[in-house]
């Protein structure tokens, strides 16, 4: 499907975002290139697109240290939409994070959230942005206190049941992450890394469960083959099942013939472990080669060789 792996998205997005930067005076009409911007700007439509590509420039300088252009995109936004708009408030939320000299300014920002969201408590972009704030200050119970109170407005956002689920485990709350990833795949069903996640996140959890860890680890199994189903050469899903298969394997949960549906027999568990192994050499061999994949997701290919390496030892 060629599909890019998480680190690959990672270093693209970071790779696009300081080329757009770059072009900031370009767009913003205060540079050596304005003048033909300058000359078409009266003329250009004043469209949503327009104003789309601001707000991505935006978080590209932001992401890239550049203050001075963000707060002009931001200028920009604020003079089209109006400072009480909600998206222009969390975008000036951002910003100000973005400048905070130390954690005093950060709590600052936190304050006049919770002012805005006395008067709008169901203001999204703010609601994000507390969260996210709570996050960066070291506060998780409050963090995921914010967190369902924004399910609770937007009960379908996958990206926060996501992070949710992040801070249950982040505190040692496994079946409270479990349950807050399954609510994820119910609104994004066919989105191969939650599929992933909640792998991991089920393997991580059937380490410690002393009555239910054969279920959780065939839970497990279900979901990282669900995840390489939807996107066939996803590496993470792909190192998932083999460590998943090995767990049961090596604590015999899989029997012959199992009573539990959640719990595949061992000749299932045989056949996926071998497909998963033969499937990650292919993809380790046809990256390492590709300059591109090995540069964005080398960490990743590394480990798969050594869980490799690992399984060939043993034999």
């Amino acid at each position: 499907m060629g599909t890019p792996t998480d680190a690959e998205a990672n270093g693209s997005d970071v790779i696009s975002a300081l080329r757009l930067s770059q072009r900031a005076p370009e767009i913003l009409g205060h540079g050596p290139a304005s003048n033909a911007y300058a000359a078409s700007s009266t003329s250009a439509p004043d469209t949503a697109e327009e104003y789309g590509r601001i707000e991505q420039l935006l978080l590209a300088c932001l992401r890239t240290g550049d203050d001075q252009s963000a707060q002009a995109c931001l200028d920009r936004l604020s003079h089209r939409f109006g400072p009480s708009n909600e998206r222009v408030m969390g975008l000036r939320g951002l910003y100000q994070e973005a400048i905070a000299k130390d954690q005093l300014a950060l709590e600052k920002c936190l304050v006049e959230y919770e002012t805005i969201l006395s008067e709008n408590p169901v203001n999204v972009p703010i609601m994000k942005r507390r969260v996210a704030l709570l996050r960066s200050l070291r506060r998780p119970f409050d963090a995921i206190t914010a967190l369902v109170q924004l399910l609770d407005a937007i009960p379908t956002d996958a990206e926060a049941w996501g992070e949710l689920a992040d801070l249950y485990q982040s505190q040692g709350l496994g079946s409270q992450a479990i349950f807050s990833l399954e609510e994820a795949l119910l609104v994004a069903p066919n989105s191969w890394n939650i599929h992933a996640r909640l792998g991991e996140l089920l393997y991580v959890c059937s380490s410690s469960s002393d009555g239910d860890a054969a279920r959780l680890a065939g839970k497990s199994v279900q979901h990282f083959c669900r995840s390489i189903e939807l996107c066939d050469d996803y590496l993470r899903g792909f190192y998932g099942l083999i460590l998943a298969t090995s767990r049961m394997l090596d604590h015999k949960y899989a029997a012959e013939s199992p009573s539990d549906p959640a719990v595949p027999s061992r000749k299932t568990i045989h056949h996926l472990q071998s497909f998963a192994l033969g499937r990650l050499e292919n993809i380790i061999q046809s990256r390492s080669v590709d300059d591109q994949h090995w540069a964005s997701s080398r960490s990743d290919l590394i480990a798969a060789k050594e869980l490799l390496n690992r399984f060939a030892q043993s034999k």
